[in-house]
């Protein structure tokens, strides 16, 4: 009897233990996971790329039920952030969100840059494809791109400066190339990201600006300055009035750069599914959909593999035009 009673008792304290951990366990999940995300952005905060990456961190906090955090990195066109991106350790805990400049273009350009995307990096997820787009600030009389070509050979004799968002990025080579294409002599004037590019615009000290859709989006909307032609094969949704340069008869300018997640390399594939599993259903949410196709992006889900492929294909291209406008890296 007394047996019996003992056993009893200890079988209802085994199920208080494991109702207990149960609970524990729930309420842990629940919690989530303390250690915080970091997001590394190399531009200077209220640019394009920064509000993107705000939006997201948003977003993912949610969705992983994990702090996400956004470190801005500013400096040398993304080396910066991408140099600590490849000194962090390999946890799934540090992520670098970068359009291509900074992985496809930095290495094109520049002797030693510090990484190399190919063995320190991982692609872990895209989620949109944008176009850049010559802009022209209020100060100037141009509402198209004609009356701009006119406006600079009657101000300058052909001459003109237009802002681009950092030094040899593919905006500089489009300068080089709109030169061309319209006969004048346009030298790029590189900038520490796109917010001061814009300052200057908003502030008439530069005349032009080519940079990405959603650096000129919301500005171009308040009319304080005037986007007038986009790259790409259509207009964008965002700007369903500015016609592309391919309707405008100059052909060249198709090519559409992208937007994605990148981890250090030897990140646990497991944390790179989860992360871009969340990512997906994050640009799915309609909010969000709208939110960053309202800056100009066409958004879509790209996987680890696609994302990587596009890099590389984007790399090629591009090296073959920084080659042969005869360009040497610094």
């Amino acid at each position: 009897m007394i047996m019996s009673r003992w056993l009893g008792a200890m079988r209802a304290f085994g199920l208080t233990l494991a109702l207990g951990a149960s609970l524990l366990g729930s309420a842990v999940h629940a919690q989530g996971n303390s250690t915080p995300i970091r997001i590394l952005v190399g531009f200077p905060p209220g640019g394009g790329t920064d509000v993107i990456a705000r939006v997201l961190a948003e977003k993912l906090k949610d969705q992983l039920n994990q702090p996400v955090l956004v470190d801005n990195r500013a400096g040398a066109g993304g080396q910066i952030a991408a140099q600590v991106l490849k000194a962090a350790p390999a946890d799934g805990n540090t992520l670098f969100l970068s359009h291509d400049h900074t992985i496809s273009i930095l290495p094109l350009v520049t002797r030693n840059p510090g990484f190399d995307p190919a063995h320190d990096f991982v692609a872990v997820a895209g989620f949109a494809t944008f176009v850049n787009a010559l802009a022209v600030s209020g100060g100037t009389p141009a509402r198209s791109v004609p009356e701009y070509v006119a406006w600079v050979r009657q101000q300058g004799g052909g001459k003109g400066n237009v802002g681009v968002p950092a030094p040899a990025s593919v905006p500089e080579f489009l300068v080089k190339l709109i030169g061309q294409k319209y006969g004048l002599d346009l030298q790029a004037a590189p900038y520490r990201g796109s917010a001061p590019m814009m300052a200057d615009m908003l502030g008439n000290q530069i005349g032009a600006g080519v940079g990405s859709v959603p650096d000129f989006i919301e500005n171009h909307k308040a009319g304080k300055i005037r986007v007038v032609a986009v790259m790409g094969n259509a207009r964008q949704a965002a700007l369903p009035d500015v016609p592309t340069f391919a309707e405008l008869g100059v052909a060249g300018f198709e090519d559409v750069p992208y937007y994605g997640l990148f981890a250090p390399a030897g990140t646990p594939q497991a944390a790179i599914d989860r992360l871009a599993d969340a990512l997906a259903k994050v640009i799915a949410q309609p909010e969000t959909h709208e939110r960053l196709a309202s800056m100009g992006l066409t958004v879509e889900f790209m996987s680890q593999q696609q994302l990587a492929s596009r890099e590389r294909a984007y790399s090629q291209t591009w090296g073959r035009i920084i080659r042969s406008s005869g360009f040497q890296p610094q």
